[in-house]
């Protein structure tokens, strides 16, 4: 134990030139591929970064321009449907209107027909009322009247029920 608190000098001497060979052996064939391979590392991490940053910063702005894109289709999509709600209710109008008039034309039609058919039906009926009259009055008389006779009659009572009528009317 009392060698290592003396050391001799030649061991001293030897065991330092020894390390300092060492130190440089190493430093020539170790450290210096191993800081060369950490320094390419290092350099290769720092680019890796930057690339992912680059990465980072690409992917945020087209995110954005996503989102743009997006706002600008939604507000075209809304546009879009306002428009086709806008053709709806004018489409909508307009057969509602073609409608209408279709009804009122229908109507006018039927209500020109009734009168018509009222017409035909009210000369029927003067007609079968004077021939009634006729053959009441005949039969009264006792003696069948001539048919000028009857004509002239008819046409008379006839001309008489027109007046009486629109005075009515």
């Amino acid at each position: 134990m009392d060698q290592l608190l003396n050391p001799e000098p030649g061991l001293l001497v030897w065991t330092i030139v020894t390390f300092l060979s060492l130190v440089i052996i190493l430093k020539k064939f170790a450290w210096g591929p191993l800081i060369k391979a950490i320094e390419d590392r290092e350099a290769r991490i720092k680019g890796d970064l930057d690339s992912a940053q680059q990465a980072r910063q690409a992917a945020e702005k087209a995110q954005l321009d996503i989102e743009s894109q997006m706002k600008g289709l939604d507000q075209k999509a809304r546009q879009m449907i306002d428009e086709a709600a806008k053709q709806a209710e004018a489409l909508r109008l307009k057969i509602q209107q073609e409608a209408e008039s279709h009804a009122l034309k229908i109507k006018e039609k039927t209500m020109q027909e009734l009168g018509l058919e009222k017409e035909r039906l009210s000369s029927e009926l003067r007609r079968e009322v004077s021939n009634l009259s006729l053959m009441a009055a005949e039969k009264i008389l006792g003696e069948s009247v001539n048919e000028h006779v009857q004509k002239k009659t008819v046409e008379s009572f006839l001309a008489d029920l027109k007046v009486v009528s629109g005075k009515t009317n």
